[in-house]
């Protein structure tokens, strides 16, 4: 009898999210029939703890996005100490002794960064949105040898909390904060995107145009599209380019390894993947 797995995806303005198709295309590979359903709360007539509650009755696991990392965090136990420390999970199992929380956007990142710069060190660093992805990355970055770490949200006192969690983890690490980009884009070797602008039904871009100081390279969270306006405007003045849609997939990749166990062939997934309609 064919293997069969349950999963969602518990997010906001999640109807263009690639996401199913990469779970059931990944599901195909290996002989097993996944399902994957998209969980907007507002839709479901719920709240989030509510949502969560449906989701741990009726699938093997979830993900959750933006705007859940942080509520999803609370609701679990977090077998890896790094997961705790960042605060954020995306990837969620369901077991008979509760469930588990996983960050699989720290993981994606490092393998997305390392797709496109190698082994170069990230630099001075300027990160928009200290939110769940932003967390990841801000401890991805971490890992990869930042010199120097720059968070900007407009909530401060959110990216001071951050700031504290990345000291704690490396204390000879700089990180300095900010409620405005134009702070530090001067002087940034490189500039993430961990805001959900400028994608599909929000728009916008985290830096100005004419802000994007002399960085080298810039990386965007958003994958929805995956040429937005920020990414647009970096390639336009030659900086080296990190798509959120490396981050997706990274991220899907290890998250499909949690929910089911099994090891699948990447390459063979991102063809698959891109002989689909991303927009479907």
């Amino acid at each position: 009898m064919m293997q069969r797995l349950r999963l969602g995806l518990i997010g906001d303005n999640i109807a263009k999210s690639q996401s199913p198709r990469l779970h059931e295309l990944a599901g195909r590979q290996i002989g097993w029939n996944v399902t994957y359903d998209r969980l907007v709360p507002k839709e479901l007539g719920l709240d989030f703890d509510a949502t969560f509650a449906h989701a741990a009755g009726h699938y093997r696991g979830v993900n959750v996005t933006y705007p859940y990392k942080e509520r999803a965090a609370k609701k679990v136990s977090m077998p890896d100490p790094l997961v705790a420390a960042i605060g954020a999970v995306n990837t969620v199992l369901f077991e008979p002794s509760g469930p588990q929380g996983y960050n699989t956007d720290y993981t994606g990142f490092m393998a997305a960064y390392r797709c496109i710069r190698g082994e170069v060190k990230p630099g001075r660093v300027l990160l928009v949105g200290t939110g769940g992805v932003g967390r990841a990355i801000a401890f991805g970055l971490l890992a990869l040898n930042a010199e120097e770490i720059r968070l900007v949200d407009t909530d401060l006192g959110k990216a001071e909390t951050l700031a504290e969690a990345l000291r704690l983890a490396r204390p000879e690490l700089r990180v300095r904060c900010s409620a405005s980009v134009l702070e530090f884009t001067g002087e940034s070797d490189g500039i993430a995107n961990g805001t959900p602008l400028g994608m599909v039904g929000i728009g916008g871009t985290p830096v100005p145009k004419d802000a994007l100081g002399h960085a080298k390279w810039v990386f965007d969270a958003v994958y929805t599209p995956v040429e937005t306006p920020f990414l647009i405007d970096a390639a336009a003045q030659g900086l080296e380019i990190i798509s959120g849609y490396e981050l997706f997939f990274g991220q899907g990749v290890d998250a499909f390894r949690h929910f089911s166990g099994m090891y699948i062939d990447e390459a063979k997934l991102r063809l698959a993947m891109t002989g689909e309609d991303k927009e479907a």
